[in-house]
């Protein structure tokens, strides 16, 4: 029998529910009302309703339209909205604020099908660029061309050898770089592989212009970083895509102090129309600072919070970074790469212990996240604390004997539904058939009783998460490939997706008593859809439109012909 992730989640949310009387008569009237739709509340005491207010910020009432009818007022602003669905705002459990920003505004290579149409795209970005500058770009993955060998720098050299270029894979965990850019980072075929580091080499050792994991910081090091005027604009579009997405808030895995600063300027000057969930960059300058601080809750309304430590472990598959127990299928000799020595995610989860912040360790390899899960268990032991919420973000793939240690140790895996249809062919190739069942094992792990926080980690996936919500229901891609969903006794059911991306967030953020679900007396964060996502048939999922987005009871994105 599965044993139910409801009441792990739900329990401070029904007490509040239970507790929280009807507003009186006297009562201040609503700032907004919301009448007509079909409201998912994700709250188990009243879980559908047809009205919900909202006053000051807050959720004040969830149940009829004559019940919310009740607290209008002269400056009530009614929104009827029949044929739409309700559900609270989203959360992104793990993505990457100031990633997708520099995406927006850099050589865009997702979907590219071959090295020639990558090289296409940076000639064109350096006819419009002056002398000298450098090209950045992001997006490529050699598994989705012809020649899914990783690429080598000559042909790009040849067609841009006067201006540096360095181009990210999708993953963030390899770049490609020209002659030009090496030239200035002073690589030579003496370079050495950093620790957690690989330099991909030709036949000869030189180096062919892939950079993976810890060796990118070669390239990077030269890297003119943007200005403040840059990121500032970087921050404010990724915002505003997140809330066209139907995005209220985000979990950002690993910022380094100057952008947290920026952050909080947004914040306090009122531009920040997120809730952010800050994971402190584990190898920033600033860590001690923010250690020294304390945890930080709810700063500027609700906007920020800075209570996490992001570690990253290992790599990524599609790089053949992640670190496994036994060598990769498809490249004998090779188990992948340790980023973070397991000595060092030990004292930084008895750290985190000690003064109150929560760690979360990004693992994908079954190797890594064994080692992720070795540190913790030591680190309980050392400073034995009842509801850390400590995290491994991805955790996609576990030796099956370690999937039920997440529930026994209270680890959250923190996953991301779009990457197995994205990575499933692939994975196949990287790991073999027996490795596979423990890959991507939602369903095994929520029969543990641990709840599963769902993200993107954009802009490695798009930011849309109703890619995400079809992924965990049906195991397929937008084609509908593989016929019957890959694996699919892992699915997760309708209302599980659902909670993935609301309630389970808020839980794995120590903010289920203030988000999460349209519950009276947390806040009033929601999003308004063209069709039901819990009720159309799976193929039309990827088809539903965000038409509003509310954060707080104030609208930040409204679609175009929505009126």
């Amino acid at each position: 029998m599965r044993i139910s992730a409801w009441p792990l989640v739900f329990a401070a949310a029904a007490r509040l529910a239970a507790q929280t009387p009807a507003p009186p008569a006297s009562a201040p009237p609503a700032d907004l009302i919301v009448t007509g739709a079909r409201i998912y509340t994700v709250d188990p005491v009243r879980p559908m309703v047809e009205a919900l207010a909202v006053q000051g910020g807050r959720v004040v009432f969830v149940g009829s339209t004559r019940g919310a009818m009740v607290l209008r007022g002269p400056r009530t602003r009614v929104l009827d909205l029949p044929g739409r669905t309700i559900i609270p705002g989203i959360v992104d459990a793990h993505a990457h604020l100031v990633g997708l920003g520099s995406a927006l505004r850099t050589v865009d290579l997702v979907g590219t099908r071959s090295l020639d149409e990558v090289i296409a795209r940076v000639a064109a970005r350096a006819r419009e660029l002056r002398p000298g500058e450098w090209i950045r770009g992001r997006g490529w993955n050699q598994n989705e061309w012809a020649d899914t060998r990783f690429p080598t720098h000559e042909a790009l050299s040849r067609a841009v050898p006067d201006q540096p270029v360095v181009l990210t894979r999708v993953d963030g965990h390899a770049v490609l770089a020209n002659a030009r850019a090496m030239e200035l980072a002073h690589i030579t075929n003496d370079t050495p592989d950093p620790p957690g580091g690989r330099i991909i080499r030709g036949p000869d050792g030189a180096a062919t212009g892939v950079f993976v994991d810890n060796a990118q910081g070669l390239i990077g090091r030269v890297v003119p970083p943007p200005s403040l005027g840059e990121l500032r604009a970087q921050v404010l579009a990724a915002v505003a895509e997140a809330n066209r997405w139907g995005l209220t808030g985000i979990h950002d895995a690993g910022v380094p102090g100057p952008t947290i600063d920026l952050y909080e300027e947004l914040a306090r000057g009122g531009r920040y129309t997120l809730r952010n969930y800050v994971m402190v960059s584990s190898d920033s300058a600033s860590l001690d600072q923010y250690l020294r601080r304390g945890p930080q809750n709810a700063l500027y309304d609700g906007h920020l919070w800075i209570r996490a430590i992001k570690i990253v472990a290992d790599g990524a598959l599609g790089s053949r970074g992640a670190a496994l127990l036994e060598d990769y299928s498809d490249e004998p000799g090779n188990h992948g790469l340790v980023r973070t020595p397991a000595d060092r995610i030990q004292s930084l989860a008895v750290l985190g212990l000690q003064r109150g912040f929560q760690v979360n360790t990004h693992a994908i390899g079954d190797a890594a996240n064994r080692i992720v899960l070795d540190a913790y268990e030591a680190a309980l032991r050392e400073v034995p604390r009842a509801d850390h919420r400590f995290r491994i973000e991805h955790a996609q793939v576990l030796h099956r004997q370690d999937i039920p240690r997440f529930a026994r140790l209270g680890v959250i895996p923190s996953m991301q539904t779009s990457h197995q249809t994205s990575d499933a062919a692939m994975t196949m190739n990287r790991i073999g058939w027996t490795r596979v069942q423990g890959s991507y094992a939602w369903r095994s792990l929520l029969n543990t009783g641990v709840v599963i926080p769902n993200g993107t980690d954009f802009p490695v996936e798009p930011v849309n998460p109703l890619i995400g919500f079809h992924s965990a229901i049906t195991r397929q891609d937008a084609s509908g490939w593989p016929a019957g969903g890959w694996f699919p006794a892992e699915r997760m059911t309708r209302e599980e997706a659902l909670m993935s991306m609301t309630i389970w967030p808020a839980y794995a953020a120590f903010m289920e008593d203030v988000s999460g679900s349209l519950t009276p007396g947390k806040y009033g964060d929601f999003v308004v859809l063209d069709q039901d996502i819990m009720r159309v048939a799976p193929d039309q999922i990827l088809a539903t439109r965000v038409m509003m987005t509310v954060l707080g009871g104030e609208v930040v994105y409204q679609a175009a012909n929505d009126h």
